[in-house]
C-alpha cells in the first residue's frame, strides 16, 4: 500500500533533480542563461508547492488511492510533454504539470502511514519516504547521464512517461486507503463522520503554531540540499573543481544519498527517544555549519569537500522530523492538511532558491562562455549560495519557538 505511493514519490524526486544532469542540453537547445534555466527547473516547484494544501485536503476527503492514481496519470502526461517540447514555453508547461501531479505523493504517503502503521513509526516512515525519494534523485544522477549520452534526453524522458503511466494503473488496482478495506484493524484514530468546511480546516491547521513554524524552518533546512543537489551543484563542481559532468553528478548524488540514508535513522531515533525538537534543532545547526564551509571556502581538497557534503546531507535529514511535529500538533482529522502545509514549506526552499541563485549568477557573470554556455566564477556562486545561508540563520532563531510534542497527538 505504502510502497506504491513511495514509487510515485521516487519518480517525483527523479523529475526534480533531472534538470541538474541535462543543464548543458537544456541551455544549448533552448538558448537559456542561468536565470532562465533556474526558472525552468523551478516551474516544478511552483506547481508542487501550490498543490500541497489542496493535496492534503483531497487526501483527507477523497483518500490517498484516488489522489495517487490521478497524480501518477497527470505526471505521465507532463513528462511526455516535456520530452517532446519544441520550445521553452512548452517545456515549462510540462514541468508545471509534473510538479503539480507528483506533489500529491508525499502527503498521500503520510496519510497512508497514519492508517497502516502504528503512530510510533511515523517519524521513521517519514525518513524512509525521503530515502525512497532520494533513490529517485540518485537515478537522475549518473544513471540518467549515461542513458542521455547513449539515447538522448528526449527518448529517456519519453520512457519515463510510459513507466509513470503504468504506475498509475498499479496504484488504482492495489492501493486501499485503510486496512479496514482489507479486513484488518486500522491504526487511524476515530475521526468525525463529517469533515469541517475546507477553509475552516486550513485555518485550524495553520492556526497551530508548530505547523507554521515547521513550514518556515523546513524550507531553510532542505532548500540548500535541493538547490545544490538539484541544479547548481553540478555546474559549480564542473567549473571550480575541474570535474566532468558524470563525476560532479556522483558527488551531488552522494549528498542526496546521505540525506536519504540518515532520514530513517534520525526518524527512528526520534521515535525511540520520544523527542522531536532536540534532533530537529541539532540537525539544522550542523547543516548550517556544513553549508558555510562548502559555500564560503574556495579550493577545498576534493576528499574534504565530499566529506563535508556527506556530513551536511546527513544533518539536513532532520527536516523529516518536522513532518511528525506538524502531524502531531494539528487536529487528528487534519493530518493530511498538516502534512501538505509542512511539505509546502519544505519545497519552498528549492522553489525560491534555485531561480534566486540563478539570478545572482547572471548579475555576477563576467561574460565567460564555453561551447555557447555561460560560465560563472567562484565569487558569483558564493554570492548566490549566501542567500541559502541567510534563510538558515533565520530558521535557527525560529527553532526556539517550536513546542515539543513527545511523539503523541496533542489535539
Amino acid at each position: 500500500m505504502w510502497g506504491l505511493g513511495a514509487a510515485l514519490y521516487l519518480i517525483g524526486f527523479y523529475q526534480r533533480v533531472a534538470p541538474a544532469v541535462i543543464t548543458r542540453e537544456l541551455m544549448s537547445e533552448f538558448a537559456l542563461g542561468a536565470a532562465a534555466l533556474g526558472n525552468l527547473a523551478a516551474f516544478y516547484y511552483y506547481s508542487y508547492v501550490a498543490m500541497q494544501i489542496p493535496a492534503g485536503v483531497l487526501a483527507d476527503r477523497w483518500g490517498p488511492r484516488r489522489v495517487l492514481t490521478a497524480g501518477a496519470a497527470v505526471a505521465a502526461a507532463g513528462t511526455l510533454l516535456f520530452a517532446l517540447a519544441p520550445n521553452y514555453a512548452t517545456a515549462g508547461l510540462g514541468r508545471l504539470l509534473i510538479g503539480a501531479s507528483v506533489g500529491v505523493a508525499f502527503v498521500a504517503m503520510l496519510k497512508l502511514a497514519g492508517h497502516w502503521f502504528a503512530p510510533t513509526r511515523f517519524a521513521m516512515l517519514s525518513g524512509l519516504a525521503l530515502a525512497c525519494g532520494i533513490l529517485g534523485a540518485v537515478s537522475a544522477g549518473v544513471p540518467l547521464r549515461l542513458l542521455v549520452d547513449a539515447f538522448g534526453w528526449r527518448n529517456v524522458l519519453s520512457l519515463s512517461a510510459a513507466l509513470t503511466a503504468l504506475l498509475a494503473v498499479l496504484i488504482w488496482l492495489a492501493v486501499r486507503d485503510d486496512p479496514a478495506e482489507r479486513g484488518y484493524a486500522s491504526y487511524a484514530p476515530a475521526l468525525p463522520a463529517r469533515h469541517a468546511p475546507i477553509l475552516q480546516s486550513i485555518r485550524l491547521t495553520i492556526g497551530t503554531r508548530n505547523v507554521w513554524l515547521v513550514f518556515l524552518i523546513s524550507g531553510a533546512v532542505s532548500g540548500p540540499t535541493l538547490t545544490f543537489g538539484g541544479l547548481w551543484g553540478v555546474p559549480f563542481l564542473n567549473t571550480h573543481y575541474g570535474l566532468s559532468t558524470s563525476q560532479a553528478s556522483m558527488i551531488t548524488s552522494f549528498l542526496l544519498v546521505c540525506w536519504a540514508v540518515a532520514g530513517p535513522i534520525v526518524g527512528a531515533l526520534s521515535d525511540r527517544l520520544r523527542r522531536r525538537k532536540p534532533l530537529y534543532a541539532i540537525g539544522a545547526v550542523l547543516a548550517t555549519v556544513g553549508w558555510c564551509a562548502v559555500v564560503l571556502v574556495p579550493g577545498l581538497p576534493l576528499p574534504l569537500l565530499v566529506g563535508l557534503l556527506g556530513f551536511t546531507g546527513c544533518a539536513s535529514s532532520a527536516v523529516m522530523v518536522g513532518f511528525a511535529i506538524a502531524k502531531e500538533s494539528a487536529p487528528a482529522a487534519l493530518a493530511g492538511t498538516a502534512g501538505g502545509i509542512a511539505n509546502m514549506g519544505n519545497m519552498l526552499g528549492g522553489m525560491i532558491m534555485q531561480p534566486a541563485v540563478g539570478w545572482v549568477l547572471d548579475q555576477r557573470w563576467t561574460g565567460a562562455m564555453v561551447s555557447g554556455v555561460r560560465v560563472y566564477d567562484f565569487d558569483a556562486y558564493r554570492a548566490g549560495f549566501t542567500l541559502m545561508l541567510v534563510w538558515l540563520a533565520a530558521a535557527l532563531l525560529l527553532l526556539f519557538f517550536v513546542r515539543e510534542t513527545h511523539c503523541r497527538q496533542t489535539q
